[in-house]
C-alpha cells in the first residue's frame, strides 16, 4: 500500500513528537535522577534527590502523556483522521 504525501507528513510529525518526548523521558529517567544524588538540601522535609526520583519524575511523565494526547488530537483533526466529534 502506497502512502500519500499527506499520510507521510502526518506520520513524520508523529515520529518527530514521539522521538522528542522519548528524549525528555530518557533525560528525566536517567540523567536527572543520576545527578540528583549530589543534591543535598531538603525540599519539603525530604532530601531533594528523593523528591526528584519519587515525585518529580512522575509529574514529568504525566505531563508528557498529557502533551502527547493533546498534540495528537490536534494533529488528527488537522489531517482529518480524528475519531471523535469535531
Amino acid at each position: 500500500m502506497q502512502l500519500s504525501a499527506r499520510h507521510q507528513e502526518y506520520w513524520s510529525k508523529n515520529l518527530r513528537i514521539t522521538a522528542f518526548l522519548l528524549g525528555i523521558w530518557f533525560f528525566v529517567t536517567f540523567v536527572v535522577v543520576f545527578f540528583a544524588r549530589e543534591l543535598t538540601f531538603n525540599f519539603f522535609g525530604w532530601p531533594f534527590s528523593f523528591w526528584v526520583a519519587a515525585q518529580g519524575a512522575l509529574v514529568v511523565y504525566c505531563l508528557i502523556i498529557w502533551y502527547y494526547a493533546r498534540y495528537m488530537n490536534k494533529l488528527d483533526i488537522d489531517y482529518g483522521v480524528s475519531e471523535g466529534e469535531e
